[in-house]
């Protein structure tokens, strides 16, 4: 592949914006590499990661110049991600009743004190990440729960995320389809590894301020890679954005 960079294109993942501890939080950066890609109406984004995504450090963008629809995210000599245009088909379900999914939210394993076993005394499965953490004081605090064969949260948005014309960036829409699609295989039991790929959809976007409904549910098991669906609706529950994501591995679960 023949790679160039051009206008010296550069991203950065600021400290905040992380999943694990020392890495980027896997649907948000997956949202940010994805803002390079030239789609069409009828495409979506996938981006699949190759490495842990580093915080507060300049990366490049190299573009294919035989295909500059795909391109990578390159931190030196390391690989970071790959981002190409996809056509994504996801059969949705109906979203589940909104008030039992807001009377969910006290039984999510977001909340749940020392369920992972790798952070003891902490509460919830990833306490500081920005999506379901409810130790990350800037963070979307997602918190997921089973409601009727799905898992669903009502997401309470803020006016001050918005962008110049009010709306929610598209890095923080595809922040909302990540995390619920790992908790969707935990309410089954099973506790998955590491995103490695993103695969996502904006059909309208929300204003800043908005409540919103995530749904994710699991779609396949194959060997080690474990495939979710997730979406995003309005408070009328019209679909918004829909998602696949891809998990690689699994890890001991402690409930």
């Amino acid at each position: 592949m023949s790679q160039s960079t051009t206008n010296n294109t550069r991203i950065t993942i600021l400290e905040r914006f992380r999943g694990p501890p020392t890495s980027g939080h896997g649907g948000y950066v997956s949202g940010r590499f994805a803002a390079f890609a030239d789609l069409t109406t009828d495409d979506s984004a996938e981006v699949t990661l190759r490495s842990p995504i580093p915080l507060d450090q300049s990366m490049s963008v190299l573009f294919d110049d035989d295909n500059p629809r795909n391109y990578q995210i390159q931190d030196r000599d390391t690989l970071i991600a790959e981002v190409r245009a996809a056509r994504l088909s996801l059969e949705v379900p109906d979203p589940p009743d909104w008030a039992q999914t807001r009377a969910a939210e006290s039984r999510s394993a977001a909340l749940m004190p020392n369920i992972n076993p790798l952070l003891p005394g902490q509460q919830g499965f990833h306490p500081i990440c920005f999506c379901c953490g409810p130790e990350h004081p800037e963070g979307l605090h997602i918190f997921v729960a089973p409601v009727d064969r799905q898992v669903s949260a009502i997401w309470e948005t803020k006016t001050e995320w918005g962008d110049d014309a009010g709306k929610l960036p598209q890095a923080l829409l595809w922040t909302a389809l990540d995390c619920p699609g790992q908790y969707a295989f935990l309410a089954e039991g099973i506790r998955t590894g590491l995103l490695g790929r993103m695969t996502a959809k904006v059909l309208t976007t929300p204003r800043a301020g908005s409540s919103l409904q995530v749904t994710a549910w699991t779609i396949a098991v194959a060997g080690k890679k474990h495939l979710a669906g997730s979406a995003l609706f309005d408070d009328q529950q019209t679909l918004l954005a829909y998602a696949t994501t891809l998990w690689i591995g699994r890890q001991p679960l402690r409930l």
